[in-house]
Parts: C-alpha cells; sequence; structure tokens
C-alpha cells in the first residue's frame, strides 16, 4: 500500500500520511506523491479543496533522516522543493487535519494551508538548528509574522514542541477537538467549502496571499540554498551522526 494516500469524493481531495510504522516521516518518493497530488488536485476541475492529514496519532514525524541522508535534495526540481512550491502556491483551500506529532516539515507546511485543525494531543515542533540546519518552506518569514519575533525565536531557536492550545492562541490553528474527531471535523469543513463558488474561493485565497507570494517563494529559495549548504557541514554530520547512532549529539567544537 502507498505511503501516501490519495482519496477523492465529492469535491475533496485528502492526501494521507500512510507510514505509521514510521511515524510517517517523508521520503523523497512521498514528496514527489505528495507534489502531483496537489498539481493533480490543482488541475482537476471537479477538485474544490484539499485536506492533509495522517492519523490519531501522529502527524508527521517530519523528514526520513535515512532516506534524506541517502536521497539528499538535488537541485530545486527535487520532490521536496516540488513540493514545498506546490503547497505555497496551491490557489484552491487547504485544509490540515493535525494529531501527535508534527516535526520539521511536519509543521512548517501548516504555515501554507488556509485551515488547520489539531487533536488535543497535537505537538508542533521546528528543530532545524537541533541538527545542525536552518528553517525551510519560507518559514523563516512565515513563522515571524504569525508568531511574533519572540516566539518565533524560542520555536526555531529551541526548536523545542508546542501544544496544541498554544498553537491555538497564536493563529496556527483554527480549532483544537478531540483526536478521534479532528479529521472528520476537516471532512465537513471541506465540504463545506467545496458547495461554495470556486471561482470566488480561488480570487479570495489569490488576493489574501498575492503581496507576499513572491517573497514567500524566494524566501523558500534561499533557505533552500543555505540548508543544503549546511547539510556538508560539521554540526550537520555530527547531529544526523549522533540520531543514527542513538546517542546525544556534541556541539562543543563547533
Amino acid at each position: 500500500m502507498s505511503d501516501i494516500l490519495v482519496h477523492t469524493e465529492a469535491g475533496v481531495c485528502t492526501l494521507t500520511f500512510n507510514r505509521p510504522d514510521k511515524k510517517n516521516s517523508i521520503t523523497a518518493a512521498m514528496y514527489g506523491a505528495l507534489a502531483d497530488g496537489l498539481q493533480a488536485a490543482q488541475d482537476d476541475a471537479a477538485v474544490r479543496c484539499v485536506v492533509i492529514q495522517g492519523n490519531e496519532t501522529i502527524f508527521s514525524a517530519g523528514n526520513d533522516i535515512a532516506d534524506f541522508l541517502n536521497n539528499p535534495p538535488a537541485g530545486a526540481d527535487s520532490p521536496v522543493f516540488r513540493f514545498l512550491r506546490g503547497i505555497a502556491q496551491f490557489p484552491k483551500p487547504l485544509i490540515a487535519a493535525v494529531c501527535g506529532p508534527a516535526v520539521g516539515v511536519g509543521t512548517t507546511m501548516l504555515f501554507h494551508c488556509d485551515l488547520v485543525y489539531a487533536g488535543d494531543n497535537a505537538a508542533f515542533s521546528m528543530p532545524f538548528v537541533n541538527l545542525g540546519l536552518c528553517p525551510e518552506a519560507a518559514s523563516s518569514l512565515l513563522v515571524p509574522q504569525m508568531l511574533g519575533h519572540h516566539r518565533a525565536a524560542e520555536a526555531l531557536l529551541l526548536g523545542e514542541p508546542f501544544m496544541a492550545e498554544a498553537a491555538l492562541e497564536v493563529g496556527l490553528v483554527n480549532r483544537v477537538l478531540p483526536p478521534m474527531e479532528a479529521a472528520g471535523y476537516a471532512q465537513t469543513v471541506a465540504r463545506k467549502l467545496a458547495a461554495k463558488p470556486m471561482s470566488a474561493l480561488v480570487e479570495t485565497k489569490r488576493l489574501m496571499k498575492k503581496n507576499q507570494t513572491q517573497q514567500v517563494l524566494a524566501v523558500m529559495a534561499e533557505e533552500g540554498a543555505s540548508f543544503g549548504r549546511m547539510l556538508g557541514e560539521p554540526a550537520a554530520k555530527e547531529a544526523f551522526g549522533a540520531f543514527m547512532e542513538r546517542r546525544k549529539p556534541d556541539f562543543s567544537k563547533l
């Protein structure tokens, strides 16, 4: 069975992370499937809204580290960058249902969604610094915009998790629900949107985002260049080595 499930019904396309044994960690192949799913949904006039979800206990643990090290992003057309550009420019309403951990890109992708519904067990984290890396998905721009500088610095420099109620307080999520209800609620809202005039939805979203779309893409590209460079530097090598060896990293000389 695919690690990314794609299901379309009643005008709603649902993309589901389906790798629970690996905590829905995302491989290059999964990024490709997500990018293709978004493009197909954009091109299909019958699709009026997209929902991204995991399951009741895990949204995504972020990048699959082993796959990431074996298949690092190689240029702007790599699957991860295709997905990030796709989600940043997706013209139709985009909803996420998030339960359990949402790590790294599992959190940063949410800043590109229009509506986010979280289980009360959701835990958001962006531990890029802890891996010797920098933010991605334009999060260095979007996180300070939403959270303010001090909260963004706490989230991005410390990389520690913050829970669903904190995410609700700063506006990252629209509503917090019991985990068993989050996906169903997201589907209800998606069908409500799907019943509205598509032209009005698309134009309203375009107008809301038009002043920063090009800035988001430019920041995304700059982050990607820094991210790629930092992958080969000593801090990231120590962080990833420690992860694979199940030990605490030592950055004392870095």
